[in-house]
């Protein structure tokens, strides 16, 4: 399987285009240490010539003039992109759909609560259902994923409930602290593989448990939420409210970070993705950056290509 990263970042980017911070500034200037990435997507392919995606940024048509795998080349109006899968309905995963309203067939994919998101906005309305339909996704329920036409993608997705939050948008006083690992659906975590080999996307976790580690634990290939370095990172950059518990993320350091959490599980390759611009592992010549190094860890970019 080729896998191919579309983009690397958290919600807004790096550099993000209202932050005046010394890492965005770096990003700006060329800096080689400081890479610009978009908005986290993962781009999948079982024969190189049709592909899936993991959720659909809202820098998706950036990525794909980025990257010619996903070039049309199948007549004037065509694309290689076959299937979206949603993990979430945040902005950042879901607003990538309006780039792919131009009347190619492809599928979506999606927990029925982020289904009806889809559903309740009639903005989306623009991608034609007759053209693009709508599936279901169940926890713990494996599908062999297709095109619109039914025809088989080779591969099999087992979506898993993960300990996350509803949307921002769809906060209310009730559901602002929500775990909605036990009510279900808001994230989902995927695990996708095929001959004995398996790959673990968890871009949004609001917390390691053991049933998170069950998941992961003997993954080939990890991709991680690696939204913030510490809990209180964005609060204490003076930039934010919220600690990233209370944004459904967990950190990469400290005793109850991913890092930490899943030290001692048989993983091949552990990748963060969905890494805020406030983030100072962002920046290849960080003590932060070598620490996760030294600790087996790498972090994604925008392009960066793995098989599976």
């Amino acid at each position: 399987m080729r896998v191919r990263v579309l983009g690397a970042a958290a919600g807004g980017g790096f550099p993000q285009w209202n932050s005046d911070s010394e890492a965005c500034r770096r990003a700006r200037r060329g800096d080689p240490t400081a890479r610009p990435l978009t908005q986290a997507s993962v781009a999948l392919s079982a024969d190189g010539e049709r592909w899936i995606l993991i959720n659909a940024s809202p820098d998706l048509r950036q990525q794909i003039e980025a990257n010619r795998c996903l070039h049309p080349r199948g007549g004037r109006r065509s694309s290689p992109i076959a299937a979206v899968v949603l993990t979430n309905a945040d902005v950042d995963a879901v607003a990538g759909l309006l780039h792919l309203r131009e009347g190619t067939p492809f599928s979506i994919y999606g927990h029925h609560r982020v289904l009806r998101v889809l559903d309740d906005n009639p903005v989306f309305a623009v991608v034609n259902r007759e053209l693009v339909p709508r599936r279901r996704l169940e926890p713990d329920e494996p599908v062999d994923l297709a095109d619109p036409r039914d025809l088989p993608l080779g591969r099999t997705v087992l979506p898993f409930l993960a300990p996350g939050k509803v949307p921002l948008y769809l906060e209310d006083g009730a559901a602002a602290e929500i775990d909605t690992e036990a009510m279900g659906g808001d994230t989902l975590g995927l695990e996708i593989g095929l001959a004995g080999r398996r790959m673990v996307y968890l871009a949004n976790c609001a917390r390691i448990t053991a049933a998170v580690r069950e998941r992961i634990d003997g993954a080939d290939l990890l991709f991680m939420d690696g939204t913030l370095w510490r809990d209180d990172e964005m609060i204490a950059q003076g930039v934010g409210s919220k600690t990233g518990r209370r944004m459904g993320h967990i950190s990469m350091s400290g005793p109850q970070g991913a890092i930490a959490g899943l030290r001692d599980l048989r993983v091949g390759r552990r990748v963060f993705i969905h890494v805020n611009n406030t983030n100072p592992a962002l920046l290849a010549d960080s003590p932060e950056r070598a620490e996760l190094v030294r600790a087996g860890w790498e972090v994604a970019h925008d392009g960066m290509e793995l098989e599976l």
